[in-house]
């Protein structure tokens, strides 16, 4: 069993040189991604034993075992691997305890251009109520979605272990983390040391009070968002009552949004009545003034739900159903007949009339579309009140790659945007062969497209996916 201490110790001289050596031995993303496959490395305890076998006796394979693989080593041979400045560091930052082996108490791993530590691998039920987690999925998504551009301030909301914050330093002059949890702030303030990084500052409090008053460029936050009737740990679960934590996160992320800002938020809504599933997130958007894209996972029934959160109890069938009984009866008293989730993406600019769009997504298959973010919104803003006549005079070109397959028998097939959000349109040979025409030099009308393949390329604009040529 691994051995929980109180929490890291912000030592930045000793984090500093632990940095270093990992840099020195390739300790790095597209490293561990040759010796380790995505199975062995996704953040499952179970897998460390088989993916320890694969790996190589070298300073890397040792440096992946200990770091990595969270797996007790010998001290000869993490000084071997790591030097003994690195391995003294390690006690130092309160990252391992170093006897007569190294014992560590977290998981160090190279995230993007990063590195991270955090509490690792998960226990499940038995995790404390103020467990760090590293980088999740629903991390990645927020990563995934967040625009990348230069800018001066920057906030993270819920910063867990500074992953988001870390990210924006890199294009931020100053960058704010906040978080309720002090072990979550010390794990940043390591973080930011152990990349090097002096630019980022941890404030503690809950969501924005400690910024009142402040604007920022952008702010991300993947704050504890799921509909549940416990608080049972900071990371899960917030304390407000069903999805009210997500509609506060979409108003005050938005009050402290800078002219020309973004914001990029993760949460989970209620689905209630009939009709449009994003009929809330979409309101609380309305409601602050920014132009607003809610990129949304299928919803799922309130006993799906209950399931997803309860995993930890399924080995014992009375906590499970026990569980599982109170949370869908919170999900009723709440009028649920279903629970979503997704990104919020706001943008704050002076218009009279604010966008709204909504699409689906699925986390797994996202891939980096900050870029494809800030083309979207900027399209949107060009077309706000264009008419299909006058955009059929527009000349176009294509911005991301598409990938088009006719449906079997049908008369549409599937054009995919095959990167950034993955998004799929449904769509026409007819109207996929003008798009497959766009060179940025003829007009839509010249290509010969008619009122289905402009409100195509609407969609494809207001993706991101195609683009207004200058």
């Amino acid at each position: 069993m691994i051995a929980r201490v109180t929490g890291p110790i912000p030592d930045r001289a000793a984090a500093a040189a632990l940095g270093s050596a990992l840099r020195r031995i390739g300790y790095t993303e597209d490293a561990l991604d040759e010796l380790v496959d995505e199975d062995g490395f996704s953040g499952e305890a179970e897998e460390t034993l088989v993916t320890e076998r694969r790996l190589p006796r070298s300073k890397l394979g040792t440096a992946i075992r200990l770091l990595g693989l969270q797996l007790p080593t010998a001290r000869k041979d993490a000084v071997a691997a790591l030097g003994r400045k690195a391995v003294d560091a390690l006690a130092a930052t309160g990252l391992a305890s170093v006897d007569g082996d190294v014992v560590p108490h977290s998981r160090l791993v190279p995230v993007g251009e990063v590195y991270l530590a955090s509490d690792g691998f998960t226990r499940a039920g038995d995790d404390p109520p103020d467990y760090v987690a590293g980088y999740t999925l629903t991390a990645r998504t927020c990563d995934m979605l967040t625009p990348r551009r230069r800018g001066r301030r920057a906030l993270d909301v819920g910063t867990g272990s500074g992953i988001h914050a870390l990210i924006a330093a890199r294009h931020h002059a100053t960058v704010v983390a906040v978080d309720v949890n002090p072990r979550a702030l010390a794990y940043t303030e390591l973080n930011a040391a152990l990349n090097g990084l002096d630019n980022v500052e941890c404030r503690q409090g809950s969501f924005f009070e400690p910024v009142d008053g402040e604007t920022f460029d952008l702010v991300t936050c993947n704050a504890p968002y799921v509909v549940s009737p416990e608080t049972r740990w900071i990371y899960r679960d917030s304390g407000f009552r069903g999805d009210d934590v997500t509609a506060h996160v979409t108003a005050a992320a938005a009050a402290h949004l800078a002219k020309g800002g973004y914001a990029t938020l993760l949460g989970s809504w209620l689905v209630v009545g009939k009709g449009d599933p994003e009929r809330r997130p979409l309101a609380w958007i309305e409601a602050t003034g920014c132009d607003g894209w809610v990129l949304a996972e299928p919803e799922v029934d309130p006993l799906d739900h209950a399931a997803t959160w309860n995993s930890d109890n399924f080995d014992d069938p009375e906590a499970y159903g026990a569980a599982l009984d109170t949370w869908t009866a919170y999900l009723a008293e709440l009028g649920a007949r279903a629970v979503a989730e997704g990104a919020i993406i706001l943008h704050r600019r002076d218009a009279p009339q604010p966008t709204l769009r909504v699409d689906e997504i699925d986390s797994e298959s996202l891939e980096p579309a900050g870029s494809q973010v800030r083309r979207a919104f900027a399209n949107r803003e060009r077309l706000a009140g264009m008419k299909d006549g006058k955009l059929a005079k527009a000349r176009l070109a294509r911005a991301m790659p598409l990938e088009f397959t006719r449906g079997v028998g049908r008369r549409t097939g599937e054009l995919l945007v095959d990167a950034g959000t993955n998004s799929i349109l449904e769509a026409t040979p007819k109207e996929v062969r003008v798009v497959e025409r766009l060179d940025g030099r003829t007009s839509l009308a010249r290509l010969g497209a008619d009122r289905g393949a402009v409100g195509l390329c609407r969609d494809l604009l207001e993706l991101g996916a195609l683009r207004f040529a200058r």
